[in-house]
């Protein structure tokens, strides 16, 4: 873990900046990505007030430039890039009927869009190294939907898609591994706009969420394996959960 430079979204809270925490614990060099500067700043100087080695950038992984710039960041700092951790996510879940397509857009620009936004800026330089992982966030929802979590739903199965195509393409060259977590006490019920649904998946949450550091160290995991290994999924959720 100590040679690695990795770059992660949505880096600034819940999954992502445990992560961060975590593989910076390790020796990894990591590269914050996400939209609050100064959660952003506060991270990387709790990472280096225990030593570690941390750049950050301001990034919203809607917007195709930003992750180039999060790439770049990674290179201007350290010189290379090992993993690109896709973190960022979004869940502003509810009925179809409420016909939230607003809350639709973001899941899809945040979900979709953004991971396609971060192969792209990534893909170019693993290439010219001939070395290189991508680490992408899904859902257990990916595969079991349940009503309210259609749309949600459908953006984490498009992530297993995306994600499984691109391993095949450059198998042999590149490793690509989806990381498919359960209810993860992340605070995402604030995405949440109705109140009884808000209410309701708070005590299901309270009941079974893991905490984001299980997934973090699902992901070191993956990480720590030989190069010519290549963990193309992990499922993990507490085993309170149905």
């Amino acid at each position: 873990m100590q040679s690695k430079v990795i770059a992660i979204t949505g880096a600034s809270s819940g999954i992502g900046e445990a992560v961060a925490l975590h593989l910076a614990g390790q020796g990894a060099k990591v590269v914050l990505g996400a939209r609050g500067e100064a959660r952003l700043e506060a991270l990387a100087a709790k990472i280096q007030a225990a030593r570690g080695d941390a750049a950050f950038v301001s990034i919203d992984v809607a917007r195709r430039d930003d992750l180039a710039r999060l790439v770049e960041s990674a290179l201007r700092h350290y010189g290379r890039l090992d993993v690109l951790v896709s973190s960022a996510g979004a869940m502003p879940v509810g009925p179809l009927s409420d016909l939230a397509v607003d809350d639709w857009e973001q899941m899809v620009d945040v979900n979709v869009k953004g991971l396609l936004y971060g192969i792209s800026a990534a893909l170019p330089v693993f290439q010219a190294q001939k070395r290189g992982h991508f680490i992408n966030i899904a859902s257990t929802a990916a595969r079991k939907t349940v009503p309210n979590q259609a749309v949600y739903s459908a953006t984490k199965a498009a992530v297993l898609a995306l994600s499984d195509g691109l391993r095949q393409e450059f198998a042999g060259k590149l490793r690509v591994t989806v990381i498919s977590p359960g209810v993860t006490d992340t605070g995402f019920l604030t995405h949440v706009r109705d109140d009884a649904l808000r209410s309701q998946m708070k005590e299901a949450a309270a009941k079974f969420a893991m905490e984001p550091e299980s997934v973090a160290r699902a992901i070191a995991y993956a990480i720590e394996q030989p190069d010519d290994l290549n963990i193309g999924e992990i499922v993990l959720r507490s085993r309170a959960q149905p």
